[in-house]
């Protein structure tokens, strides 16, 4: 489940491999893009930015992708075999790596000057360099009344957060997930506690949250319901949360409730509401 830990590293390791090497082939199998090429480009840089990736070119554009659920950008050398088919969405070549971009449900060639169109609504990301507390708080607290497990999912407010990490913090914060934003005590530890689990796994694959490895163990409550809580033993709950169900912003609710809501889980003992 790609989070901005995992743009992150794919950025991190398509910049060191490719950065500041002549592109000698692309192909980008998206209609749009059908005749587009950055063939003879040098590619300057690779950015994240939250769940969005930015590859900078030396004539001036930007090919912007993102991952959104499945999304994924491989690295392979040029001797290696790679898998291809219809998931294969752009393929991008140096003399010595070939990057291919899997399942990529967006992508964009713009002007870098106008990389604000793609990535200017997002808020400060929490593994970038424009991190601002601060403003995060402020965002937050904009609107006290949301649930503040729909609000980290919101990249308005915070960019690069998603369902694994807003999950994971609230439980190290024992905050419920539908307590609204102007009642959470502590607004500052629920997301410095995401932030502190982004920052130890972004340069690795793994999303653990407890420093353990493998199904089951690698976090407190995400994908753990009904199981037991590993702090007090009581059944980890999962629900379904939206923005608009009122008072019912958590519930045991069916697939396709209203406002596209979201799998979430917390301890009823840890996480009172």
């Amino acid at each position: 489940m790609p989070e901005g830990d995992t743009v992150w590293l794919a950025a991190q390791r398509l910049h060191e491999r490719m950065a500041g090497h002549i592109i000698t082939a692309s192909d980008f199998r998206w209609p749009s893009l059908a005749t587009a090429s950055v063939t003879g480009q040098t590619l300057l840089e690779v950015v994240p930015r939250g769940k969005h990736l930015l590859f900078r070119f030396d004539d001036g554009r930007t090919l912007h992708t993102h991952f959104r659920m499945e999304g994924s950008w491989h690295l392979y050398q040029q001797a290696d075999r790679w898998k291809g088919g219809p998931e294969v969405r752009a393929v991008i070549r140096t003399a010595d790596w070939v990057a291919v971009g899997y399942r990529l449900p967006v992508m964009e060639i713009l002007s870098t000057a106008d990389e604000s169109s793609a990535v200017g609504h997002l808020g400060p990301d929490i593994l970038g360099p424009d991190w601002d507390l601060h403003g995060v708080l402020a965002n937050l607290r904009s609107r006290p009344e949301r649930a503040i497990g729909m609000a980290l999912l919101d990249q308005r407010n915070l960019a690069g957060i998603g369902n694994i990490y807003r999950t994971e913090a609230l439980f190290l914060a024992s905050v419920h997930p539908a307590t609204p934003v102007g009642l959470v005590p502590d607004l500052v530890a629920v997301v410095e506690h995401a932030r502190r689990l982004m920052e130890r796994n972004k340069a690795r694959p793994s999303q653990s949250t407890t420093g353990e490895e493998g199904f089951g163990r690698a976090h407190y409550v995400f994908e753990r319901g009904r199981k037991p809580c590993r702090r007090c033993g009581s059944s980890i709950r999962v629900g379904q949360q939206a923005d608009d169900l009122g008072e019912k912003h958590v519930s045991l609710l069916g697939p396709g409730a209203a406002g596209a809501p979201r799998l979430t889980y917390w301890c009823p003992t840890c996480q009172r509401r």
